[in-house]
């Protein structure tokens, strides 16, 4: 499978305009991949997350050996995308101590007392480490763009047209490219689910009492403003998708489609970084084997 998933097929043109509906949501594959019955392709597909997830720990380590660079991935989607499972799901057998993961909720009152990308700021992970932002500061162009009661957004009176919304697209390719200038490698995600799909998996939270928990009644609320999001979502993808921080539009109705295809974009942009294990010096390596030989009784 690893060789048949071109993953730069799910990247959105930097410059481009996207549109949604112009991108299967229920992809399952290559045309060699849909020779596979549905059960085959399930298996080879969770073979490759676990083969993802083996290079992703293994780079993980090196990540943070190497010192130089941090990593942050960003989920975003409608409800019921599929972020918190995506998430639980690549990162599984990765040192819990090598990376951290963001959720940002609705903003305390000191959060709205300051500029809209502060809480995140503090949040960015620092060098040999990877932060994951479940939801991020692009909700403050699109949830906030659909609910502007949701966000501080009268500091200066200014109208909320779409210069005001263009201005914060604009400080979020500042914000990227400085991180990106300074040593951050950011991909981004939106796990792009169906209308159709995402009352599936609300139906199916509603039927199995061990789903309850996650059903939210604000979810069946959002949903009613589908079309507001995908416009709001539309113009984010289309203005924020750059060469230093590109977006991924991954088809999420089928989950482990889903996770193959994210599994494979972190470690295809993780094995194109120059990590390397620090270099020892004369003095460290002499310090090396001294302590070597006071270990095992042999003599340097």
């Amino acid at each position: 499978m690893r060789a048949d998933l071109d993953t730069g097929v799910f990247r959105a043109e930097p410059g481009s305009a996207v549109r949604l509906s112009e991108h299967d949501t229920a992809w399952m594959g290559t045309p060699a991949m849909r020779e596979l019955d549905a059960d085959e392709l399930k298996e080879e597909a969770r073979n490759y997350v676990a083969s993802c997830i083996r290079e992703f720990s293994d780079a993980q380590e090196l990540l943070y050996a190497d010192n130089r660079y941090s990593m942050l991935l960003l989920f975003q989607g409608m409800d019921a995308a599929g972020k918190d499972g995506t998430i639980k799901h690549v990162t599984a057998g990765v040192n819990p101590a090598g990376f951290q993961v963001s959720n940002f909720k609705q903003p305390s009152r000191e959060e709205l007392d300051h500029n809209f990308l502060w809480r995140y700021w503090k949040a960015m992970p620092e060098r040999g480490r990877i932060g994951i932002f479940n939801r991020s500061y692009y909700e403050d162009v699109t949830t906030v763009r659909v609910h502007p009661e949701r966000g501080q957004l009268s500091f200066n009176s200014q109208p909320l047209d779409l210069t005001f919304w263009n201005e914060r697209l604009e400080d979020i390719n500042n914000l990227e490219q400085h991180l990106t200038r300074n040593g951050t490698v950011i991909i981004k995600f939106f796990l792009n689910v169906s209308k159709a799909e995402q009352k599936q998996r609300l139906i199916k939270r509603l039927e199995d009492p061990d789903k309850h928990w996650k059903y939210d009644p604000s979810d069946l609320f959002e949903r009613g403003y589908w079309d507001a999001y995908v416009e709001a979502f539309e113009a984010a993808l289309s203005t924020t998708s750059t060469p230093w921080a590109p977006w991924y539009i991954v088809p999420a109705d089928h989950k482990w489609v889903m996770r193959a295809v994210v599994a494979s974009i972190i470690t295809n942009h993780i094995g194109a970084m120059d990590l390397s294990y620090p270099h020892q010096d004369a003095d460290r390596r002499k310090l090396l084997k001294k302590a070597l030989a006071e270990l095992t009784g042999k003599r340097p």
